[in-house]
């Protein structure tokens, strides 16, 4: 690690800074963001129909056809499951991460390893699949699926809200269909938050080392932030395929989630090839990699904003 990044380690941890800070990244990814992982899970969940040499809709026409069929605020659809998930999850994230970091730091030297840094955002992201992702997921994909139009008021949906379906599903379903495809969410954000940490702590040591600072300006944040945001998506795009088919299930059934995700990953080879397993690549690529691009950003400056005003509340 670089002297510039051991430098910012000297200040004393504060969660309740995280906190916040993760909170408020987190609800700026979410508004700037979540249109995208709209189209994403619709393209995930597309199943060839009539011929069958139809081709599955892209991006732009995923996008088009839902804000024509059910009005432009129908890319929003879950939003509300994501915002309420959004504070623990980024919490959880931040402030595990710091836990785990600190677990792999050399005592004496205070440095941490690539690999160490590595296995503290696996770990962070295992942490934060399993109390805060999974069931925020489920509530929101079952809220995206739903093809209701927003503009005709005689379209009644089954889930009216992220708390209704979260009530809904549990009382219908049980309140393990929270945790279904749990496994699977967990291998995908330890994939990202490892991939993701360890990469933006790499380029921004590199950055603070050539420019002598520790201070980055908000364009290369932003910027690393979206290299670091793009490399998780395709490395565990069939994880999240899976994943999102799984969770949309309404049926019940005895099957383990090992044996619903073989069942769900062999229909999907047959359905489409191997290619079935990047539907919505793109999407998911812009979609968390522009994530990114706002969370670190935001993070930073409200983090750094509020040690300011802890250290000198009188000139913050």
């Amino acid at each position: 690690m670089s002297s510039a990044s051991q430098k910012s380690n000297k200040k004393p941890k504060n969660t309740a800074i995280d906190l916040i800070a993760g909170g408020t990244a987190g609800l700026f990814e979410a508004l700037c963001c979540h249109p995208l992982d709209t189209i994403k899970v619709r393209m995930q969940l597309y199943k060839k129909t009539g011929l069958s040499g139809a081709k599955p809709p892209g991006l732009i026409k995923t996008g088009v056809g839902i804000v024509s069929n059910e009005s432009f605020f129908a890319l929003y659809k879950g939003l509300t499951a994501v915002v309420i998930g959004i504070v623990p999850k980024m919490a959880i994230r931040f402030s595990s991460y710091e836990f785990y970091k600190g677990l792999f730091t050399n005592k004496e030297t205070g440095k941490i390893s690539g690999p160490g840094t590595f296995f503290s955002g696996v770990l962070a992201g295992v942490t934060e699949a399993c109390l805060v992702v999974n069931p925020m997921e489920v509530v929101k994909i079952r809220l995206q699926a739903q093809h209701n139009s927003l503009t005709d008021p005689l379209q009644k949906p089954k889930y009216r809200s992220a708390p209704h379906a979260a009530l809904l599903i549990v009382k219908e379903e049980g309140f393990a269909t929270l945790y279904r495809g749990v496994a699977l969410t967990a291998a995908r954000q330890a994939i990202n938050q490892g991939a993701n940490f360890t990469t933006y702590s790499f380029l921004k040591s590199r950055l603070q080392d050539s420019q002598n600072t520790e201070v980055l300006p908000t364009y290369q944040t932003a910027a690393i932030g979206f290299i670091s945001g793009a490399i998780g998506p395709f490395c565990n795009n069939p994880l999240d395929t899976i994943k999102t088919r799984m969770q949309r299930e309404t049926q019940a059934t005895t099957e383990s989630n090992f044996a619903r995700g073989v069942r769900i990953g062999t229909g999907l080879i047959k359905e489409s090839g191997i290619t079935a397993f990047y539907k919505g690549i793109i999407p998911r690529v812009m979609r968390v990699a522009s994530g990114q691009c706002v969370v670190f950003p935001v993070y930073e400056f409200v983090k750094g904003n509020l040690y300011k005003l802890v250290d000198d509340p009188l000139t913050a």
